[in-house]
């Protein structure tokens, strides 16, 4: 008789996803995200943090100053971070995990990449533009994007 109370495919990914989104330095803002494929193969993983080869330590985690200053000049998101970690891996018709809704400069990457559905847990800059146009961007190109369904399990890793 198999075991019962295992997680779901779902429970798997969100959950890798938010794992990965634990190695950011950002104060403010931690994201996560996992590729996988129609066989439920993991592609590739990713958060948001500073370039490779760039001191974190150097970089500004400021939101709000001149641009030069603030961390958005700098950070790459979890998304893109997950499609370059790829290198090479053909992420057509995959499937990507992610804790934040992309923004629109990820949707495009994501699109541009083959990825054609998104999974989010946290949709909180909604109705913002770059948010409405990373809707767009995904209803328009064929991309499919839907909320995780949250589930009341918890999940205690021992480190």
């Amino acid at each position: 008789m198999k075991r019962e109370n295992y997680i779901t495919w779902d429970e798997y990914f969100m959950s890798l996803a938010k794992l990965s989104s634990l190695r950011s330095k950002d104060p403010n803002t931690v994201v996560g995200a996992c590729i996988v494929d129609d066989n439920h193969k993991i592609l590739s993983m990713g958060y948001n943090g500073a370039p490779i080869g760039f001191n974190d330590e150097d970089l500004p985690w400021e939101r709000e100053g001149k641009f030069t200053e603030t961390k958005y000049a700098y950070v790459c998101h979890s998304e893109l971070n997950a499609i370059l970690n790829a290198r090479g891996i053909d992420l057509t018709g995959s499937t990507i995990y992610v804790t934040l809704f992309p923004c629109n400069e990820c949707a495009k990457a994501i699109i541009q990449s083959g990825i054609k559905k998104v999974i989010y847990e946290d949709d909180k800059y909604d109705g913002t533009d770059g948010n409405i146009v990373a809707k767009r961007m995904f209803d328009k190109c064929g991309v499919e994007y839907k909320k995780y369904k949250k589930s009341k399990k918890e999940i205690t890793l021992n480190l």
